[in-house]
């Protein structure tokens, strides 16, 4: 009798060293790539930046860029949902401007306490995805021109709510002026150091958690050793990381929120009945409708969060130049955080992703951007470049999933 194929992931924990390594080659061939590609990149880029200039790995060089990343980066999170669903949401640039126009003029013109500003304008953000998903789920109008329509309304909502004037500068001291300025206890270097070893710790808890329940369940689990060697690969780059900050400022409350909210989307999408619908709604519609899953309301409460997340990021641009104006949101805004998704590992053909992969990716744009800066290159060599390395990713991307479908793991 013949005996039945089986995923070689299914007995990492009673194979051998030696068949560990042939299981992790047989992932690599079949297309399964991870996140491994911009890991290399990201050093790349980094070796060849400091031999350039000689100072890219300085601490207040690496400071800046997990500044400059915050707002960006919140975007491209909400892009990451929008791509898993297989579709594209080209409002977030003006969600992001519209939300900070909104936050500032409440907060300085009309004299409200800017707690209740900026919670109104992440409602108005909520609300204007409300629509662009209502419209699209229910209503049937392909999201494209939904979110094209929704680019140019949000706009000319920015303008209209800023006035003739089209600046307004953020409150002294305020919320928002102190998202990008402020460093966790004034340099304390204990934050950076603490945050370098809850990441691995937790990580090797939930590892080992998992570990348990698959071993009461009966069924295999990686070995200790195992899990102790990527819980340690993982705390490597993070110890470096937190004694880089540490040479400079400290860690910067941007960096904090932005890992914060990764982490968040990452459990909803990997951990919960809701992303698991996501997945499946942006792997096959039909099927997952008729396994059960609402797919009109998994698109709303999409199109809702990413929204949401770029009203979040457009906070963030507005704390980095210090007001909301008219060209907040506008300009690349859009496609890098698109980009950041895409390079971060995010398939472009949906039901593939994690809220990681917008950190990694908009990692890689930062530090491209900020070592062509170095260099003084012009802005059209950095989108030309920037450009190129897209076009790798989503290359990339559709010889991968050609791979899998050659191995059968669509």
């Amino acid at each position: 009798m013949t005996t039945p194929a089986t995923d070689p992931r299914a007995h990492v924990s009673a194979a051998t060293r030696a068949a560990r390594t042939e299981a992790a080659r047989r992932r690599l061939a079949s297309g399964e790539l991870g996140s491994l590609p911009v890991v290399v990149g990201l050093v790349a880029i980094a070796v060849v930046f400091q031999c350039v200039t000689h100072h890219f790995l300085q601490a207040d060089n690496l400071t800046n860029i997990t500044r400059f990343i915050a707002g960006p980066g919140l975007i491209a999170v909400g892009v990451v949902f929008v791509l898993i669903l297989g579709e594209i949401d080209l409002s977030l640039g003006s969600v992001a401007g519209a939300t900070s126009a909104v936050a500032a003029v409440l907060a300085v013109r009309q004299g409200w306490p800017e707690w209740a500003a900026i919670l109104a304008a992440l409602g108005t953000a909520c609300v204007m995805g409300l629509l662009h998903g209502l419209l699209f789920a229910r209503v049937g109008v392909p999201a494209f021109v939904v979110t094209l329509a929704g680019m140019l309304a949000w706009s000319g909502l920015q303008e209209w709510v800023l006035g003739d004037g089209g600046t307004v500068n953020n409150r002294h001291n305020g919320i928002i002026a102190s998202l990008d300025s402020t460093f966790l206890g004034d340099g304390d270097i204990a934050y950076a150091w603490g945050l370098a070893l809850i990441a691995p710790a937790a990580y090797l808890l939930a590892r080992l958690r998992t570990a348990r329940r698959r071993a009461a369940a009966g069924l295999a689990a990686r070995p200790l050793a195992d899990t102790a060697l990527r819980a340690g690969a993982l705390a490597l780059p993070c110890l470096v990381a937190a004694y880089a900050l540490n040479q400079d400022r400290g860690l910067p409350l941007s960096l904090v929120v932005l890992l914060g909210v990764v982490v968040a989307t990452d459990f909803t999408l990997r951990r919960t009945r809701y992303g698991r619908q996501v997945f499946a709604v942006g792997g096959s519609v039909e099927a997952a409708r008729r396994a059960g899953v609402d797919v009109a309301r998994v698109r709303v409460t999409v199109f809702l969060l990413s929204s949401l997340l770029a009203g979040l990021g457009g906070l963030f641009y507005a704390s980095q130049q210090g007001s909301a104006d008219k060209q907040l949101g506008s300009g690349n805004v859009l496609m890098m955080a698109i980009a950041a998704a895409v390079i971060g590992g995010t398939s472009l053909f949906g039901g593939r992703g994690n809220a990681w992969s917008a950190l990694l990716g908009i990692l890689v744009i930062q530090s491209i951007t900020t070592g062509l800066d170095m260099v003084h290159a012009a802005q059209a060599i950095q989108y030309m470049i920037t450009g190129a390395v897209l076009l790798a990713a989503v290359v990339l991307d559709s010889l991968t999933r050609r791979t899998r479908a050659g191995a059968g793991r669509t």
